[in-house]
């Protein structure tokens, strides 16, 4: 299960009324891994002023990778996360993902980020277990 929603979320999905912020704190509550990585990367961009912020650590179990699979793998997971802290993720594995400010897309860190190149050049033992 990639998230644990509340009976009245499903009954307003199942009225198409889904109120976002309920949906968002269903993400924060089943995905605390993965919701502190990308809060993390938020504030480096918000509030440190960094053009985008990368977090390239192992998860510390198969439970939190799964998380972070789950949130980055699910495109309205992602996108309600993207939408929450105004930013894009960019994933190569779960041993890396990053956060890009939304205006900065055509930034050469953001296409190299994103590039088949980098991605080729992330594989290393350690992290094809992903």
């Amino acid at each position: 299960m990639s998230l644990t929603v509340s009976a009245s979320l499903i009954q307003q999905a199942e009225a198409d009324q889904v109120d976002e912020s309920a949906f968002v704190d269903s993400i924060r509550e089943s995905l605390p891994y993965a919701w502190k990585i990308a809060e993390k990367l938020a504030h480096s961009i918000h509030q440190e002023g960094m053009e985008w912020a990368n977090y390239a650590i192992a998860p510390p179990s198969e439970q939190a990778r799964g998380q972070l699979l789950r949130m980055i793998g699910g495109d309205a997971i992602r996108g309600a996360v993207e939408q929450h802290f105004d930013l894009k993720l960019a994933f190569q594995n779960c041993h890396n993902m990053a956060a890009f400010r939304r205006d900065r897309l055509d930034s050469i860190a953001y296409r190299d980020f994103v590039s088949i190149r980098s991605q080729i050049l992330n594989q290393t033992p350690e992290m094809r277990d992903c």
